[in-house]
């Protein structure tokens, strides 16, 4: 015979393992605060955006062509702000303490569809060093680009700046706190559930009467233990046996 569940039976363990998922939900959210908080380094953004055009002469004019063909060296550009050729000056010019290679992680180069307009975007845990290195990186692709490619037109579009109350990017608490809030329903939801499976003790009436299919004729109470009887102290009676020639009573 096949077994089905209703909602109601749903709902029934739901509120009777309520207070084991209310339980996980609040240890999830308080680990996620105290990670976001107080362990992970806050981390800054910085951007700047460069255009850059292939060298030009004055019989040269632009068209579709010469700007799709410029849409198209973006990706060599690309990789070229995140080279050593670029990264090696940047790192002696602002003297950091990391590789190219450490500092090529932290800096990413994008450019929208069929835009000429490259944005490189570093991630720092300084705001300031991250704009120092977002201006620094595109200062030195600027001079040094035309020495790698036939390309002698580059202009910054905007330069990174330094608010006055840079907020990092990453973490973020409050959404690492709701992320963590819904973790800790689904767990808890999932182990009621379990733990309601695992559970095959019969509780109730109701119980024996789902398990056997047959009415409920008599219930034993429980018995308690009867207290022991206390011992009453009674007079300290003695009898005495009459000697000879003394009446009982005297």
């Amino acid at each position: 015979m096949e077994e089905t569940i209703s909602l109601r039976e749903l709902f029934a363990v739901l509120r009777k393992r309520l207070w084991l998922i209310v339980l996980i939900t609040i240890i999830a959210a308080t680990v996620s605060a105290v990670i976001s908080f107080f362990v992970l380094t806050p981390v800054y953004e910085s951007k700047t955006q460069i255009l850059v055009n292939q060298a030009k002469n004055d019989q040269q004019l632009y068209n579709t062509q010469t700007v799709q063909t410029n849409v198209q060296l973006i990706n060599t550009y690309n990789d070229i702000i995140t080279s050593p050729a670029i990264l090696d000056k940047v790192i002696k010019e602002l003297k950091l303490d990391k590789s190219a290679q450490t500092l090529s992680g932290q800096i990413q180069v994008t450019n929208a569809k069929d835009s000429q307009v490259a944005q490189i975007v570093v991630k720092d845990t300084s705001a300031k060093r991250a704009t120092e290195i977002a201006n620094t990186t595109a200062s030195v692709f600027k001079k040094e680009v035309p020495k790698l490619m036939n390309v002698d037109n580059v202009k910054v579009l905007s330069k990174a700046a330094l608010g006055e109350s840079a907020s990092p990017v990453k973490p973020q608490p409050l959404m690492n706190i709701a992320i963590a809030v819904v973790v800790g329903l689904m767990v808890g939801v999932g182990l009621s559930f379990l733990l309601e499976y695992l559970d095959n003790t019969l509780k109730t009436e109701q119980d024996i009467e789902n398990l056997l299919e047959l009415p409920v004729m008599g219930v034993i109470t429980t018995i308690k233990d009867v207290p022991k009887a206390t011992n009453v102290q009674r007079p300290d009676v003695t009898a005495r046996v009459p000697q000879r020639g003394e009446t009982l009573g005297s």
